[in-house]
């Protein structure tokens, strides 16, 4: 079966071809991607603006033109942060649906960590037991803990590192003030996580999110003899490195995207402070996320 995912995120409007059947891995076929951060397109009363809808669908219309001759089977098109928390969302789905002719559906973040939890414990297998997964997105932090398919922690905070980036953060690079800012922020806000997994009793946990696989990569290029995966000992080295880097700076590092220099600080910041906070020695990056988890819920949803 070939299913197409739209994600509508925060940072990206990101289609994704994918090849699936019941008790296989869902196998990429192609991807399609706009970069269309929308929190520059929110208003004071926090509504994406005319222009915001605007650039929404043109980007949606483009990523399904360019897959059409694909032949998806089904298009499974869903919102996170971005859309979920704008004031004026309801407006924004139906303007989508009714001008792109899709079924755009606006996640909860209990879900999107729901569905990011299944694609780890797949990837991981039964063998990785009580399993912790973090999802560092755009607008929102996921995080989900059990020992099954189903999770029995989850939540959704909002602290994505585009949201902390454009909340606290100013100047090139970005002043002391304001990194000092954030710094209070994650400390306060992290903190109640601590009783509500005080017992995970593992010092690793699993990463999912585009920001942890860009953090292990920065690790790894420039701490080797630390391993692959991100270390707390690494990111005691990367953060001060990164918040001494301007924009430029930020991304001549090889491993940075040109999208995610912006808010990588942000990110980092976040990441240090969780593993801090939830005494976590490492996280272990997993490639399938929160779009894999909705395609494998699909096809188990179809095998009913």
């Amino acid at each position: 079966m070939r299913l197409g995912v739209l994600d509508v995120g925060s940072n990206t409007i990101h289609l994704q071809v994918i090849d699936g059947y019941l008790g296989g891995p869902p196998i990429p076929n192609s991807s399609h991607k706009s970069l269309i951060r929308l929190t520059e397109y929110l208003d004071e009363q926090g509504a994406i603006t005319q222009l915001g809808i605007d650039q929404i669908t043109e980007a949606i219309l483009k990523n399904l033109s360019e897959s059409a001759h694909l032949e998806i089977d089904e298009l499974l098109a869903f919102a996170t942060s971005a859309i979920r928390e704008a004031v004026n969302s309801d407006e924004v789905i139906e303007h989508v649906n009714k001008t792109c002719g899709i079924d755009l559906q606006v996640l909860s973040g209990e879900e999107e960590a729901r569905f990011t939890f299944l694609a780890a414990r797949r990837w991981l297998g039964w063998s990785s037991g009580d399993l912790l997964v973090l999802d560092i997105g755009g607008g929102s932090l996921e995080i989900a803990r059990g020992a099954e398919e189903n999770p029995t922690f989850k939540t959704s905070l909002q602290l994505g590192a585009g949201r902390l980036t454009r909340m606290f953060l100013k100047g090139d690079p970005f002043t002391s003030k304001s990194l000092d800012a954030l710094e209070d922020y994650l400390k306060e806000s992290v903190a109640p996580l601590v009783d509500s997994l005080s017992t995970y009793d593992k010092n690793i946990a699993t990463g999912t999110s585009k920001t942890f696989r860009t953090l292990a990569k920065i690790a790894n290029a420039q701490y080797p003899k630390l391993g692959p995966h991100l270390t707390r000992e690494a990111l005691e080295e990367i953060v001060p490195m990164l918040k001494k880097l301007d924009i430029k700076g930020r991304r001549e590092l090889q491993s940075v995207s040109a999208e995610r220099a912006p808010q990588i600080v942000a990110g980092a910041m976040l990441a240090k402070q969780l593993m801090a906070d939830l005494e976590l020695s490492e996280i272990r990056i997993c490639p399938w996320a929160l779009r894999e988890g909705i395609v494998l819920h699909r096809l188990d949803w179809i095998e009913r």
